[in-house]
């Protein structure tokens, strides 16, 4: 970035969802002095010589409240992260002193709301079922795909591939989740998640995320498998489902599909000027 770079480094914030983990820059304080690049994220990004995530978020101000941008760690961009929304959500309702909240994604607006035992609640929209949308390379029957495994594809305003399975611990994520990722059906390439059922109220899930890797939750993913579930009669329209990291609990409802789980802001910090010069 050379000369560039702020004298002063870069403010940001880290949070997790379940231990689904994000850098947030809020550009409403800190300006455009340094803009994010796809070099810029994916160096942030690295776990040993930057700070590591899942995801990183900028927080810019929208005409309906704030609006959020999203990074994988390897500096794509993703259009919906559900976990990172709620996390800014609660921070945003905390500062405002509300009990509700609407924010904007590149996937739409969104509306939050604080839920009872200190979770919060965001309104991920309708999901996207046919092929075209999610999207996938040709007109097919989204419920079963023609691969190995019949897994469904569901959009949440990114595209998913969930296969259930007898036994989703049991499964080789490691393998499957780079091969799936990258099949030639989704264009776009695509998340990935492996699932049972433990009760018809009841799923576990464990999840690859397109441009990361393993993570401990999704909640894109969480939304996605839970519609998945509930279409091949799998399960009821609401359910907990255990991750990796914990528990969230999906509820597909006739204005979109809800998700509500924990937060946590973890602290606050600033990149140094040497850092960013670096990249």
């Amino acid at each position: 970035m050379g000369n560039d770079v702020s004298s002063v480094g870069l403010p940001f914030m880290k949070m997790h969802g379940l231990g689904n983990d994000f850098v947030v820059i809020d550009r409403r304080e800190v300006g455009r002095a340094v803009p994010m690049t796809p070099e810029l994220a994916e160096a942030i990004g690295d776990r040993h010589r930057g700070v590591g995530f899942d995801q990183l978020a900028e927080i810019t101000a929208g005409p309906e409240g704030p609006h959020l941008t999203f990074y994988n760690a390897d500096g794509s961009m993703a259009a919906a992260c559900g976990n990172a929304t709620r996390c800014i959500a609660a921070r945003e309702m905390a500062l405002l002193g509300t009990d509700s909240l609407t924010l904007t994604t590149e996937h739409g607006t969104l509306q939050a709301r604080i839920a009872k035992d200190g979770l919060t609640s965001v309104n991920m929209g309708h999901p996207q079922l046919t092929w075209d949308q999610i999207p996938l390379a040709a007109e097919m029957n989204t419920l079963k795909l023609p691969m190995e495994g019949a897994p469904s594809a569901t959009g949440m305003g990114n595209p998913h591939c969930t296969f259930f399975v007898e036994d989703a611990d049991a499964v080789d994520l490691t393998t499957l989740g780079p091969k799936t990722e990258h099949h030639p059906l989704y264009p776009e390439r695509t998340n990935v998640q492996v699932a049972h059922v433990i009760a018809p109220d009841h799923l576990r899930m464990r999840v690859w995320e397109r441009g990361v890797g393993m993570t401990l939750a999704s909640g894109s993913s969480s939304c996605a498998t839970a519609v998945a579930a509930h279409r091949r009669g799998l399960t009821g329209r609401s359910v907990r489902i255990t991750l990796d990291g914990g528990d969230i609990w999906i509820d597909w409802r006739e204005d979109g599909v809800w998700m509500t789980g924990p937060t946590a802001h973890v602290f606050s910090a600033t990149f140094s000027p040497e850092f960013l010069a670096a990249i």
